[in-house]
């Protein structure tokens, strides 16, 4: 046994488990407004952090040191104020950013509330379903794709696609399929007013979730929200989109194959995943442990709990996701253009 090693393991694992732990600062962080109430305050004491949220001066004191501690707040120790820099602020306030990271640490702090239940698949193999989870999970997996959706959605992928752009401009029928809350259904909609768009999801809570936010953004009249699920929704389109799903599906093929019989004969299907490498060392990585270990807990558990089970999982790749379109019946499948995060493929039968 080499001591020297065992004891940068150590090392290393205390600091995962504080970095488990800071996940759950940044949740009270935000729920509480802290991060909010401190961006462009310049140097605050705990004292007038607490004043300001309306929190207890104690537990916002030990709050504060734990956030100077991993890095996300500034301290002076002259002065015993702390600091929110404008850039931390950025991805701590600012949900219109695609820097924000407030999403993600709601949304895995909830899957991580389903550890028990997947202990529990490990041993059944009957997998844990997308709506088993803490409803936290659906919110925080809309705030975490919502600004990178905004970045890109139609500045860069739409156009990536061959004609796609136009047809939406002139007017098109497009099906958002696994919509969730509807964000990138209702960014489609904004962007494109000839278009009419359909965003379907199994999960009913998310798919009224959805009907709320088109109400409120005044895009109800061409932006509609059904239960459905990938293999079962209606219609005939245009252009049909995935959104970071497909591999949380126990039967990708066959999802695939209905979207396939649901284009027009000049249809294209737009399918964003997560950014993975086709073989598992190239993926080791700190965006890998992420998605794996989501992929984990959440992805492979949703797909292994539906009918075939295939288990894509977050990191599946592009070479397994062609396969998989390929055996459906698309005979054009292309890698259109890609972000240190997502695969954008466009795909036509």
């Amino acid at each position: 046994m080499d001591p020297s090693k065992l004891e940068a393991f150590v090392n290393q694992a205390l600091g995962d488990l504080g970095s488990a732990l800071t996940a759950s600062m940044v949740v009270i962080g935000d729920k509480l407004g802290l991060y909010r109430a401190m961006a462009g305050a310049g140097p605050l004491t705990s004292h007038e952090l607490a004043n300001r949220t309306g929190t207890h001066e104690r537990s916002v004191r030990e709050w504060l040191a734990a956030q100077a501690a991993a890095g996300y707040l500034d301290y002076d120790a002259a002065t015993n104020r702390y600091a929110l820099s404008d850039e931390h602020a950025v991805a701590l306030t600012d949900e219109e950013s695609p820097a924000c990271v407030l999403g993600g640490f709601q949304g895995m702090s909830a899957a991580i509330r389903a550890t028990p239940k997947v202990i529990e698949a490990f041993r059944h193999g009957q997998g844990l379903g997308w709506h088993e989870h803490d409803p936290d999970l659906f919110v925080g997996t809309e705030r975490f794709f919502r600004p990178g959706y905004n970045a890109h959605l139609v500045s860069e992928w739409i156009p990536a696609l061959d004609g796609v752009h136009a047809k939406l401009e002139a007017g098109a029928r497009v099906a958002d399929v696994g919509c969730g809350h509807g964000a990138s259904t209702l960014i489609l909609a904004k962007a494109y007013p000839r278009s009419r768009f359909t965003g379907f999801d199994y999960h009913a809570p998310s798919v009224e979730r959805a009907r709320e936010r088109a109400n409120q953004a005044g895009l109800d009249e061409r932006a509609r929200f059904e239960v459905a699920s990938a293999k079962s929704f209606p219609g005939r389109y245009d252009l049909v989109a995935f959104f970071d799903c497909l591999h949380d599906m126990g039967d990708p093929v066959g999802a695939a194959a209905h979207v396939r019989q649901s284009l027009g004969d000049d249809g294209t299907w737009l399918l964003v995943e997560p950014f993975a490498h086709d073989r598992v060392h190239e993926n080791l990585n700190p965006l890998g442990r992420l998605f794996y270990s989501v992929s984990t807990l959440v992805c492979t558990q949703a797909s292994l709990a539906q009918e075939v089970g295939a288990a894509l999982g977050a990191q599946a790749g592009y070479a397994r996701l062609e396969n998989v379109l390929k055996d459906a019946g698309f005979t054009r499948v292309r890698l259109a253009t890609r972000t240190p995060f997502n695969l954008v493929i466009e795909a036509r039968p």
